[in-house]
């Protein structure tokens, strides 16, 4: 199960660089339910997403999905990679702890998204998600937003197809 809420942010923390990073690559092969594929550093992996069997979420709360997640090997990702939807998307995901064991996944987009940057966390469970209080250096909830979801994102050209 994943639990997660994204926000904008209001600055980026000083020396991103102290912190883990994953350098990401994901494109996505359909979209209902969420097919999609990943390179993360060196780690090649298959997520199946779906909503199936989530009561309706209600408003202001956590992005809810099922996430089932398969290791690939580089060609089985390349072979995929050839067979995606829209655009790959390219990011590289800061690690930044928070309080009570959470971690803020600070994504810096590249390429054609070059410009984007938002936050994620995710939650052991929709009441942590509920009560979470964001960091200062947290802006709008965007976890609605459509315009946020990285599939959406791989659908567009570009940064200002966003509008912000």
């Amino acid at each position: 199960m994943e639990i997660e809420r994204k926000y904008a942010i209001k600055e980026i923390p000083e020396n991103l660089e102290q912190y883990n990073k994953k350098r990401i690559e994901q494109g996505y092969l359909c979209y209902n339910p969420i097919l999609r594929i990943r390179k993360s550093n060196d780690d090649y992996i298959l997520t199946y997403k779906s909503k199936e069997g989530i009561p309706k979420q209600k408003v202001g709360g956590a992005i809810v999905l099922k996430e089932t997640e398969l290791a690939l090997t580089e060609e089985a990702f390349l072979t995929l990679k050839e067979k995606t939807e829209g655009n790959m998307i390219y990011k590289t995901r800061y690690l930044i702890p928070l309080e009570d064991g959470l971690v803020a996944e600070l994504d810096v987009f590249a390429g054609a998204l070059a410009g984007l940057v938002f936050v994620e966390v995710e939650f052991p469970n929709e009441e942590a998600a509920d009560a979470f209080a964001a960091p200062n250096w947290f802006g709008t909830d965007l976890s609605f937003d459509k315009r946020f979801s990285n599939y959406y994102l791989s659908q567009i050209t570009s940064y200002e197809e966003l509008g912000l």
